[in-house]
């Protein structure tokens, strides 16, 4: 049964993603993995992109258009469309993520860690602080994965966004940081890789030189879209650009749920539901 991660790395660059993720580089040169680059929708920010990453519609479409409107998503989104399917659903994620797809606002207490099958995220692990260390939230991912095998699991870390805002995207905290998320994924996409997951890994948005994202630069803007299929070959460093509103309807596609109309972009045509 086909099975899917999502890492969405808050404030991956594309350049600094393939400069420094050495792991990454190493299945994309063996052609392991898909190396595409995202010119991602606007604007750049992070809540209006988990949205649109989720449900491959562009902000006016969606209506999360600022990190600062707090509701649930009214849009068909991967992790209802797999609930709705009869697929178990995971995420270990920043709390915004929980505000759209299960409860708004959030809970600190109630809502930090929930297992509950009538949710959209039916097992959710979830932290508040942009500090959080990445370390601890891929343990806290990985424990998903072992446990309930979920058919989707999203990890977001927020460590590159913490170091770049916090020292800009030229700094050697940003770029060391993107090393270490590269090093603590390793064991564990080897790990997702013999339990048949495809895995996606890609950013929200950008960053610049000033710690700034939210605007149209191509720093601000371009993200990697590396791309671990189960069960066939990779393509290499492709050179081909493509879109967040192809996330969602891939997704799907792998996990061979009906795709819902709204979203507009095709699937990558690489993969390929076995029959």
């Amino acid at each position: 049964m086909a099975k899917v991660i999502l890492i969405l790395s808050d404030a991956l660059r594309y350049d600094v993603a393939k400069d420094n993720m050495g792991f990454l580089g190493h299945l994309v040169e063996s052609k392991i993995a898909s190396l595409y680059k995202i010119v991602g929708e606007l604007p750049s920010m992070s809540r209006p992109m988990y949205e649109t990453i989720h449900t491959g519609v562009p902000s006016s479409a969606h209506g999360i258009v600022a990190n600062s409107i707090v509701r649930r998503s009214a849009m068909p989104n991967i992790f209802q469309a797999a609930k709705d399917a009869g697929k178990v659903t995971a995420a270990a994620a920043y709390y915004w993520i929980s505000e759209l797809y299960n409860r708004a606002p959030y809970n600190r207490i109630d809502d930090k860690e929930v297992d509950d099958d009538s949710l959209n995220i039916q097992h959710g692990r979830f932290y508040t602080e942009d500090e959080y260390p990445d370390v601890e939230l891929f343990a806290s991912a990985a424990a998903l994965a072992r446990k309930f095998s979920p058919d989707y699991l999203l990890i977001h870390p927020m460590g590159m966004d913490y170091h770049g805002e916090t020292y800009g995207s030229d700094s050697k905290e940003y770029h060391k940081h993107a090393i270490r998320q590269d090093m603590w994924l390793a064991p564990l996409i080897q790990e997702w890789m013999r339990r048949d997951y495809t895995i996606l890994v890609t950013g929200d948005h950008g960053i610049n030189k000033d710690g700034a994202h939210g605007g149209t630069t191509s720093e601000q803007r371009e993200v990697p879209l590396f791309m671990i299929p189960s069960g066939q070959e990779g393509r290499g460093e492709t050179g081909e650009v493509t879109s967040h509103l192809c996330i969602a309807p891939t997704v799907l596609n792998i996990l061979n749920i009906p795709i819902p109309e709204t979203m507009k972009h095709a699937p990558l045509s690489f993969i390929i539901h076995p029959s």
